[in-house]
């Protein structure tokens, strides 16, 4: 190579390099952006949501056709078919998903979503790659081998594994990594029911349970993409065989709120039978985990010898139900076995999702109570009695999901008719009512539940369970003595600026006074009581505290006791006074923590471009820099070292360091008491100039 040909190689890396340099602070900069980089993450999830849910759907065909000789699972194909078959394959089905998922990953067992839930809860998000192919796998091996289950729960799971592997990727905040799962769960569901509404409510009702326009609108996004997807592959039709609606007259409400009382028994029988059969094959130790739904698979085949109804998602027996083409005894039959079917798939670990079994069983009793109504109210035409499965069927799903809103989407989206709305809204409202009575935890989080798992805990709807009384509670208060004359009370109660009198007696507290009370009671009076005492007008029924409880502990007592202080005392036991806890203060203490959660996600984003830039633009004049603390700032805490005073900047966030090449982000905004180790770096905030002068100290 001559110097020419060396210099234009030298000269066309650096320009490769340059480019290169360039997209990465661009894209860093990107990263930055609040609104911009989390909608453009999510048309890329929604893309990729979109192809795996065609992709899902073809692969379970495949499946379907190497098992029957049918891409279409049908009762006539079924019954067509020898015994042998219709026994062994469900249960070869199972020994198949057993095997993968014992080799490649846990996780693809069961129905999926509460994987994904705690994901979000209690695992920062983090969902495994591998998880989304295995789940490919197994749940189309369960559902075409003729496994009681739908397919919505694994192309969730699908989704939103590929949520997280997108936001792990580009090294999101954990804020919103959730928001990226989300995202993948709506695409995965909207993609499956041709529904994009219905998948953007239920990521935020069921799956965050918790809903911000930031989070609401790329989930928005991903969901339609990915619709649209679907679509461009499969047709926008309706999944099901939906007739024609209309109401005969308002009396049929009245069988419609039946139905919905109906629908909340027929939810809990759900909930609880799937979860008695995932405990009775978690206890068969001597059967090896891999070998279980296999087990599972040959019960579900023995039913399937007498009522081939029940395998697979069931689609084609809603669409009987849904045009009156099945015998009304058939209907509660259907309707217990495929209870028994879809709790045996799935508790025996199976593959799966209980969204189409949910839709199966509202359909067999939609259909059972329009029947009946029927009957009695003569008017049994398809018209009226295909609207009460159709109901039925929002029923069933906001029974077992405590999701009313999602259900009355879905149902709507799948029957494009304003007509079902008023019968639809009863039938949810009242399913989810019952359901929630008789049972607190949904089909997905009763099998955390039952493993001990508080889905909510350190999320933002119990944020003070972490925040102790004592560091919350004021000092400022007035004490006085039980035995007190109540003409000397009187003058205490003019004179207090306090809006309480606490009664103390050999240093317990004895009683509260509220003033508004007393002066209302000394009002009413003609004359003070000579020998009355102000124990007389005490309310010894108030509420205390103890230092160590938790604020989420202390918060409702407030409500019980309408007051607007409480005192806080040593213990139980001794009941010495110690300090008054205040309800603005409890509720501007969980305004904080609110507040800080949501800034250390924002400053993780910051803080991840500080790899690539030591300061970092916030607004006008005021930068964040990640600095080193000198030795002489080691092992002291930020109260001794006074930042804020000497050098004009606040410590916000605090990164562990393992190594010099490797860092951790650790979610802590420190408070005055931090000791800073060794190992720490310091993510600072304040002028340009003040943070210039501390990083070179």
């Amino acid at each position: 190579m001559d110097n020419r040909d060396h210099s234009s190689f030298i000269s066309l890396r650096n320009a490769i390099r340059w480019v290169l340099r360039e997209i990465g602070s661009g894209f860093a900069r990107l990263r930055t952006h609040e609104h911009l980089f989390p909608l453009l993450v999510a048309i890329i999830i929604g893309l990729f949501c979109g192809g795996a849910a065609v992709v899902f759907r073809l692969l379970i065909a495949g499946f379907k056709d190497l098992f029957w000789g049918s891409p279409w699972i049908a009762v006539d194909l079924l019954r067509d078919q020898p015994a042998w078959r219709i026994v062994l394959v469900p249960a070869a089905g199972g020994l198949l998903v057993g095997l993968f998922a014992h080799i490649f990953s846990r996780e693809s067992s069961g129905h999926g979503v509460p994987e994904v839930m705690l994901a979000v809860a209690r695992l920062n998000g983090i969902i495994r790659a591998r998880v989304a192919l295995t789940k490919t796998l197994t749940a189309a091996v369960t559902l075409a081998s003729g496994g009681s289950a739908g397919p919505e729960g694994p192309i969730i799971q699908i989704g939103s594994a590929i949520g997280s592997f997108t936001g792990q990727l580009l090294k999101a905040s954990r804020r919103r990594l959730r928001t990226f799962i989300g995202c993948g769960a709506a695409g995965g569901i909207a993609a499956t029911f041709n529904a994009p509404i219905a998948g953007a409510l239920f990521a935020v009702e069921v799956i965050l349970g918790e809903f911000g326009v930031s989070q609401f609108s790329p989930i928005v996004i991903s969901s339609v993409l990915a619709t649209l997807v679907a679509r461009h592959y499969f047709g926008a039709g309706p999944v099901f065989a939906v007739p024609a609606y209309r109401l005969a007259s308002s009396l049929e409400l009245i069988p419609y709120a039946l139905l919905g009382a109906l629908c909340g028994l027929v939810s809990f029988a759900f909930i609880r039978a799937l979860g008695a059969s995932e405990d009775y094959f978690d206890k068969q130790s001597k059967a090896p985990a891999w070998l279980r739904p296999a087990m599972g698979g040959l019960l579900v085949g023995l039913i399937g010898l007498f009522l081939p109804h029940i395998f697979s998602d069931g689609h084609h027996v809603i669409d009987l139900a849904l045009l009156n083409r099945l015998a009304w005894w058939l209907l509660p039959v259907l309707l217990v076995m495929k209870i028994v079917a879809t709790s045996l798939t799935l508790g025996s670990g199976g593959s799966g999702g209980v969204f189409s079994p949910s839709l199966f069983m509202g359909a067999m009793t939609g259909a059972l109570v329009g029947q009946l109504s029927g009957a009695l109210m003569h008017h049994a035409t398809t018209l009226e009695l295909g609207g009460y499965a159709l109901a039925g069927m929002g029923g069933l799903v906001a029974g077992t999901t405590h999701a009313p809103i999602t259900a009355i989407v879905i149902i709507f989206e799948i029957t494009g008719s304003y007509n079902l709305i008023l019968p639809l809204m009863i039938v949810c409202i009242l399913s989810s009512v019952v359901a929630r009575k008789l049972c607190p935890h949904t089909i997905y989080t009763v099998k955390l539940a039952a493993r001990g798992i508080d889905l909510f805990e350190g999320r933002s709807l119990d944020l003070l369970q972490h925040c102790r009384v004592d560091q919350c509670m004021g000092h400022d208060f007035e004490t006085l003595p039980a035995d007190t004359l109540e003409s000397e009370a009187l003058n205490h109660i003019l004179q207090s600026k306090y809006a309480h009198l606490y009664l103390v007696a050999d240093g317990q507290l004895r009683g509260v006074l509220p003033l508004s009370e007393a002066r209302r009671l000394f009002l009413k009076r003609d004359r003070p009581n000579p020998s009355a005492r102000a124990g007389d007008l005490n309310r010894i029924d108030s509420p205390f505290c103890i230092p160590s409880e938790s604020l989420s502990v202390a918060l409702p007592r407030f409500i019980r006791s309408g007051l607007p202080e409480l005192p806080v005392v040593t213990d139980a036991d001794s009941k010495e006074l110690i300090g008054v806890l205040r309800y603005a203060d409890v509720i501007r203490a969980y305004q904080d923590e609110i507040l800080k959660a949501d800034t250390v996600g924002s400053l993780a984003t910051h803080v991840a471009a500080t790899q690539s830039s030591k300061k970092v633009r916030v607004m006008e004049d005021f930068f964040l820099a990640e600095w080193d603390p000198p030795a002489s700032f080691w092992n002291k805490t930020l109260k001794t070292l006074r930042l804020p005073a000497m050098y004009g900047v606040h410590v916000v966030l605090v990164k562990s360091r393992e190594d010099k090449d490797r860092s951790l982000a650790l979610p802590v905004m420190p408070g005055p008491d931090y000791i800073i180790a060794e190992n720490d770096a310091l993510i600072i905030y304040g002028r340009e100039e003040d943070i210039d002068r501390a990083l070179t100290l």
